[in-house]
């Protein structure tokens, strides 16, 4: 079974987690290539995922524009 992009970039976005600049660049990334259903997704599970790692939420103006 392949993944799809928005797999993917849940994948890439946990394994840069420990630097925000890096989840930031990869974020910004992900913003192109999403279709805007995942994109909605992917807000979501941002939401969630950046409650336990809040260093991260600043990042997250990224997708709410």
């Amino acid at each position: 079974m392949s993944k799809t992009i928005y797999d993917y970039t849940k994948e890439v976005l946990e394994r840069v987690s420990f630097s925000p600049d890096l989840f930031l660049k990869e974020l910004k990334k992900s913003v192109k290539y999403l279709l805007p259903h995942e994109m909605e997704r992917l807000k979501s599970w941002l939401l969630c995922y950046t409650d336990e790692k809040p260093v991260l939420k600043q990042c997250l103006y990224i997708v709410n524009d």
